[in-house]
């Protein structure tokens, strides 16, 4: 019997203290590994084609893209860091009090830095179709670089504030040995639930109603040709496009997003353990292997791109100068 209830503990060497592990099925265990195995692998692999091509073709260093790599850069590490999420399906964590603090505060940073990517995104796209004419001076690529700058900077700081308790003394409010868990006090919370989530929504969605409002009226006006009698300024069709793919980008990343957020709203517990909320936090991570699924089925440039990675091509001199629009 003893041996029994040694196997359910994550250390059975530390009979009084360590947690025990999270039972289920064989056969559920292994699709779970498998599942999140795959995700993670697709979802690091798509984002960084994202990467490789915005970074190396010339021709895509456009204030937008450069937004899109932002994006990239976050999903890419919503990616990697799933790998942590594979350690804890038994709910079980084996590496360390200082590594679960890091795995945590790594992930609340990509978290606020994806949600002000998206922002940003809101941003450019309101001046490109609100504000043609003002869009090229405007939008310029040194202003958006700063504010992706700004974007991760800020993020690392608030972070640090929200998380500062366990960064200062990794695994306080841990039960039992091999136990990785979310906690933040309820002033923290609340921070990191406004500035994290609903100034962000907010802005958002009121943006992206503004551009849909304007977006929808442009296309009437040039379907009927009053824009070339009247003379009043339109945006380009390609940024109209832009807009509608950014908009199902962020449409599926509030979708993603929501649920997650929800359950810090209802305020049903700080104390959120990362096992038992398995599902949220997948599809919270799910989103960032659709992004580049979006890109794919919207973007010529983007399967173009790949199509020279994946034979090399993009190894070849001079290939960074390549026209792929």
């Amino acid at each position: 019997m003893a041996t029994l209830e040694e196997t359910d503990l994550c250390f059975p060497e530390l009979l009084n203290s360590s947690c025990r592990k999270t039972i289920r099925p064989h056969f559920e265990t292994m699709l779970i590994y498998i599942l999140l195995s795959f995700n993670s692998l697709l979802t690091a692999a798509l984002n960084l084609l994202v990467i490789i091509t915005i970074s190396h073709f010339k021709k895509l260093h456009t204030p937008t893209n450069l937004l899109l790599l932002s994006l990239a850069v976050s999903d890419f590490f919503v990616g990697l860091l799933m790998v942590f999420q594979i350690v804890l399906i038994d709910g079980c964590w084996f590496l360390g009090d200082l590594m679960c603090t890091l795995y945590q505060y790594v992930d609340y940073i990509i978290a606020s830095a994806s949600a002000g990517s998206m922002v940003l995104i809101s941003v450019d796209r309101y001046v490109a179709i609100c504000h043609p004419l003002h869009y090229s001076t405007e939008i310029t690529q040194k202003r958006v670089q700063v504010c992706v700058c700004l974007c991760w900077i800020c993020s690392v700081i608030f972070q640090s504030l929200i998380l500062k308790d366990i960064l200062k003394q990794p695994g306080r409010y841990n039960s039992c040995i091999g136990e990785c868990i979310y906690f933040i006090n309820y002033i923290a919370g609340l921070a990191d639930l406004t500035f994290s989530f609903i100034v962000p929504i907010t802005v958002i969605v009121v943006l992206y109603m503004r551009v849909f409002v304007v977006a929808v009226s442009q296309a009437r006006a040039m379907r009927s040709h009053i824009a070339a009698v009247t003379g009043k300024v339109t945006a380009k069709k390609s940024e109209l496009k832009a807009a509608r793919t950014l908009g199902v980008v962020v449409v599926l990343f509030l979708i993603c997003l929501c649920p997650y957020y929800c359950v810090a709203l209802t305020g049903q517990d700080n104390l959120l353990s990362v096992s038992s909320s398995a599902f949220v936090l997948w599809l919270y991570s799910f989103n960032s292997c659709l992004n580049p699924v979006v890109y794919a089925f919207c973007y010529p440039w983007f399967r173009k791109s790949v199509k020279l990675i994946v034979t090399f091509k993009i190894l070849q001199a001079d290939s960074s100068e390549l026209n792929i629009l």
